[in-house]
């Protein structure tokens, strides 16, 4: 006799990124005011400053093979795959004060940050078990 084990739904997985009205509005305009057209925003985290990592946010000419790809409010956002552990429930938003505007990552991954706010400590996310 042959067990048939029937295909346990997917929960929905959470975007790695999302974007505020403010942030995605800004992505867009710089987007269309770039040299020439770019495949998306690339979002990620590299090992640097004096809390050990710094966010990036840059043009993305191409899609990596292994990039997450997340569309938010019309935006294209790729992130590679060694960053999204660490980005798993980020917010980006963009902010204009007297002084500066700048995009702000509100993380749930973050413990800590340099005084200058360059830098950040990230722990990755914790995997849910069933």
């Amino acid at each position: 006799m042959e067990t048939i084990v029937a295909p346990r739904a997917r929960r929905p997985r959470p975007k790695v990124v999302t974007l505020t009205d403010a942030a995605a509005g800004r992505v867009r305009e710089i987007m269309d005011r770039a040299e020439k057209p770019y495949a998306g925003l690339r979002v990620g985290v590299k090992n640097g400053g004096c809390a050990g990592s710094e966010y990036i946010l840059e043009y993305a000419e191409t899609a990596g093979p292994l990039d997450e790809v997340i569309e938010d409010k019309g935006v294209k956002i790729l992130i590679e795959p060694k960053a999204v552990l660490f980005l798993i429930g980020t917010e980006v938003d963009y902010e204009v004060t007297r002084l500066a505007s700048k995009f702000v990552f509100r993380n749930p991954n973050q413990t800590d940050a340099c005084g200058c706010g360059e830098s950040v400590t990230i722990k990755p996310a914790a995997l849910e078990e069933n």
